[in-house]
């Protein structure tokens, strides 16, 4: 996945332009937003199309029973709207609505230090996962890491997630070394 239009312009991606849906350039959207349609918040969106960031307009959206579909300002036609497909939409983090303390999005977790309480360091966040019952964090090891594996950590306040330490970039586990080997 190419994150260049996330650390360029420190923006997080929302979505994902599907295929052409129909004959007035309507696309299907994949929004990783929770839930789904919390994407229509924003009524313009950032893509990078061809080289440049540009701002797409929503001026319609839809929620069909397989997903969502949506309408920019501007792309009436397939043929138009044909050059969207694939292209990631994309918000800046500064419009994002502040969190209450103690929530975090999970864009802001990504690439911290995960360290259990005996300061042992198992790599860091790569990105989280939604699993139903809880969100999970996908640990990738590093250079300092005490070895090579991936973990799979559930965050779970209190129990699990004992610190979120914004200044120094990580996060304290209740997680030993061997669990769950």
């Amino acid at each position: 996945m190419d994150n260049s239009l996330e650390v360029q312009n420190k923006s997080v991606v929302l979505g994902q332009i599907g295929k052409v849906h129909g004959l007035k350039g309507w696309l299907n959207l994949n929004s990783f937003t929770s839930p789904p349609e919390n994407i229509f918040d924003y009524s313009e969106l950032m893509a990078e199309i061809e080289g440049s960031l540009e701002i797409l307009e929503v001026d319609q959206f839809k929620q069909k029973a397989n997903g969502l579909i949506v309408h920019f300002v501007g792309y009436d036609s397939p043929e138009v709207a044909r050059k969207l497909t694939g292209l990631k939409l994309a918000l800046l983090s500064t419009c994002l609505p502040t969190l209450e303390n103690g929530d975090y999005y999970w864009h802001e977790l990504e690439g911290m230090e995960v360290l259990n309480q005996d300061g042992i360091s198992f790599g860091e966040i790569a990105h989280l996962l939604e699993t139903g019952a809880n969100d999970v964090l996908v640990v990738r090891p590093r250079k300092d890491s005490i070895d090579d594996r991936e973990r799979l950590i559930p965050y779970l306040k209190e129990s699990v997630i004992k610190k979120i330490d914004v200044t120094n970039n990580e996060i304290i586990v209740n997680w030993e070394i061997n669990f769950l080997e």
